[in-house]
C-alpha cells in the first residue's frame, strides 16, 4: 500500500471539495456612481399575444386635413390659372369679334374722331371685329399664346384709351380688367392646351 493511502496523504480534488460559502454583500463604494435601477420586464404586444389563426383589419388612412386639401387647391390653380384666364380672354374676344362683324353698325359710336354715320368707321369696326376674333382664336386654340396676349394687350390699351378720351365709364373700367389680365397672360410662360407655343 502506498504511503499516500496509508497515511492519509492528499486526496482528489473532486472528493475534498466542498460547496463554497456565499460571498457577504459588500457595502457600495460611495465613490463610484450608483448603477441604474433594472426596469422592469415589459409585457409583449398585444400583437404577440393574440393567436396566430386571428387577423385584423389594418388602421384606416388619417383623412386629408382641410390645410392639404387647401394646399393641393393651391397647386391646381397655380397651374392652371393661366390656361383658364387665357381661355375666358379669348372668349371675351370671340363675343365681341362677332357682334362687330355681324352687326357693325351698333359700335360705330366707339370709334374715336370719326363720325358714327360714315361708312369709314363701319370699314373700321369691322377690321376691328377681325382683329378681335383671330386673336381670339389664337388664345382658344393656343398659337402663340404670349404673343396673342400681347397683341390682346395693345388691343385693349387702344379701346380703354379711346373710351376715357368720352369720359370714364363703366365700361371703361371694365376694359382696364380685361388688359390687366391681357398683360399677365404676356408674361406667363406656365401654359396646358397649347398646340404651338
Amino acid at each position: 500500500m502506498s504511503r499516500g493511502w496509508a497515511s492519509g496523504g492528499p486526496r482528489s480534488p473532486v472528493r475534498d471539495s466542498k460547496p463554497a460559502a456565499p460571498a457577504a454583500p459588500q457595502a457600495p463604494d460611495p465613490a463610484e456612481p450608483a448603477a441604474p435601477p433594472r426596469a422592469a420586464a415589459t409585457p409583449l404586444p398585444a400583437a404577440a399575444s393574440r393567436p396566430s389563426g386571428i387577423r385584423t383589419l389594418p388602421a384606416p388612412a388619417p383623412a386629408l386635413g382641410l390645410h392639404a386639401v387647401a394646399e393641393r387647391i393651391a397647386v391646381l390653380t397655380a397651374d392652371w390659372a393661366p390656361t383658364a384666364g387665357r381661355i375666358l380672354l379669348g372668349v371675351v374676344f370671340a363675343w365681341f369679334g362677332y357682334h362687330e362683324l355681324l352687326l357693325p353698325g351698333q359700335w360705330t359710336q366707339y370709334v374715336p374722331v370719326i363720325s358714327e354715320s360714315s361708312s369709314l368707321a363701319v370699314i373700321m369696326v369691322l377690321v376691328h371685329g377681325w382683329v378681335l376674333f383671330v386673336i381670339a382664336a389664337a388664345l382658344l386654340a393656343g398659337i402663340a399664346p404670349r404673343l396673342a396676349a400681347a397683341i390682346a394687350s395693345v388691343l385693349m390699351l387702344e379701346i380703354v384709351i379711346s373710351l376715357a378720351v368720352t369720359g370714364l365709364s363703366d365700361t371703361a373700367l371694365r376694359d382696364v380688367g380685361v388688359l390687366g389680365l391681357a398683360l399677365c397672360l404676356t408674361g406667363s410662360k406656365n401654359q396646358h392646351l397649347v398646340l404651338r407655343s
